[in-house]
C-alpha cells in the first residue's frame, strides 16, 4: 500500500510546509483537487456528498492544481503528485499537454494526473463548451495528451479536435500516468479500457467494495486484468492498520490519510493553524503508515 496526503482547500501559504512535512514523514504522494470557479447561481448538485450540496466549496481556497504542484515540487525532492481529480474535457488538450509535460520535466517526472469529466454543466458553460458529447471529448483529450507526451510528431483528426503533426519539447522520458475518476458506469468503463488507474471519491465502504468488484470485471472484459493499474481509494478502513490491509486485499494500491480536525465539507472558514495540520500528517504516519510497514 502507498499512502497519499491530501493538500486542499487550505491557506495557500500552508501548501509548501505541508508538502515538505508529508515527504519527511514518508508519504508516497500528495493529492491536489481541481475547481475552476464557483457560480453565484446554479441548480447543479455535487455527487459526492449525501445531500448533493456543494455550498462548502464557495469560500474554500482552490489553487490551480498544476501551478500548486509546481510550487510544491520545487520545495521537495522525492514525493509524487497527483491531481484528484482534474476536469480534463473543459481544457484544451494541446495547451494542457504542454503544461503537463513541462511540469513532468521540471518535477523530475513526479507527476500523475487523475482526470474526470466534471459533474457540473456550469464548468462547460463558463468555458463555452457543450455539455453534450463530453464523454467523446474526454476520450479525445486523453488520446491527445498521451500522444503529445511522447515527444514524437503527433497529429489528430477526431470529432472535437483536429490538428496536423506537431511535437512538444521537452517531454518526460516515461509516460505520465492517467487515472480516471468517477463512480458511474461510464467512468469505470473508461478506467478499465484506457486508464492507468482509477480514483474514488466519497462513497461508503459497501459501495467501494461493489465498485472494485465491477472494476475487476471490466478490466477482465477489456483484456487488461494483468496490466499495471493503480487504485486510489479512501474509506473508514484507511485509518487503521487492519483496515488498510483489508483495502490492500481488495486491490487498492493507494489510500489517503493524515487529515486534521478541520472539516473540508463545512461551509465555515478553515481556521485551523498550520501546526495542527503538520501534526496530523505526522500522527497518521506514526500510527498507521509505520505499523503497516512492519
Amino acid at each position: 500500500m502507498r499512502f497519499v496526503a491530501a493538500i486542499a482547500m487550505t491557506d495557500p501559504a500552508f501548501i509548501v510546509p505541508m508538502a515538505q512535512t508529508a515527504e519527511e514523514a514518508g508519504y508516497d504522494a500528495i493529492a491536489v483537487p481541481d475547481s475552476i470557479a464557483y457560480p453565484r447561481t446554479s441548480d447543479s448538485t455535487y455527487p459526492y456528498t449525501p445531500d448533493g450540496s456543494r455550498e462548502f466549496l464557495e469560500h474554500k481556497p482552490m489553487l490551480e492544481p498544476l501551478v500548486a504542484i509546481a510550487t510544491m515540487a520545487a520545495a521537495t525532492e522525492r514525493i509524487r503528485f497527483v491531481t484528484n481529480v482534474l476536469k480534463l474535457p473543459i481544457r484544451h488538450p494541446v495547451i494542457f499537454a504542454k503544461e503537463l509535460t513541462t511540469l513532468a520535466v521540471l518535477s523530475g517526472e513526479r507527476v500523475a494526473v487523475g482526470v474526470g469529466s466534471s459533474p457540473w454543466p456550469d464548468d462547460y458553460e463558463i468555458v463555452e463548451l457543450p455539455w453534450a458529447g463530453r464523454g467523446k471529448r474526454f476520450d479525445e483529450c486523453i488520446d491527445i495528451v498521451r500522444g503529445l507526451a511522447t515527444g514524437e510528431y503527433f497529429a489528430f483528426d477526431g470529432e472535437h479536435y483536429h490538428f496536423p503533426a506537431i511535437k512538444l519539447n521537452p517531454t518526460p522520458v516515461g509516460p505520465i500516468p492517467i487515472l480516471i475518476g468517477g463512480h458511474g458506469e461510464a467512468s469505470l468503463k473508461r478506467a478499465a479500457r484506457i486508464g492507468d488507474g482509477w480514483m474514488s471519491a466519497g462513497m461508503s465502504d459497501e459501495q467501494l467494495t461493489t465498485t472494485l468488484a465491477r472494476l475487476r470485471e471490466l478490466r477482465q472484459e477489456y483484456g487488461r486484468a494483468d496490466v499495471p493499474f493503480e487504485i486510489h481509494a479512501i474509506s473508514m478502513d484507511s485509518f487503521s492498520v487492519d483496515g488498510v490491509r483489508r483495502l490492500a486485499d481488495q486491490g487498492v494500491t493507494h489510500t489517503m490519510g493524515g487529515f486534521s480536525a478541520a472539516n473540508p465539507y463545512s461551509c465555515d472558514p478553515d481556521t485551523e493553524p498550520l501546526q495542527a495540520k503538520l501534526d496530523a500528517l505526522r500522527t497518521y504516519a506514526d500510527n498507521v503508515m509505520a505499523r503497516c510497514a512492519d
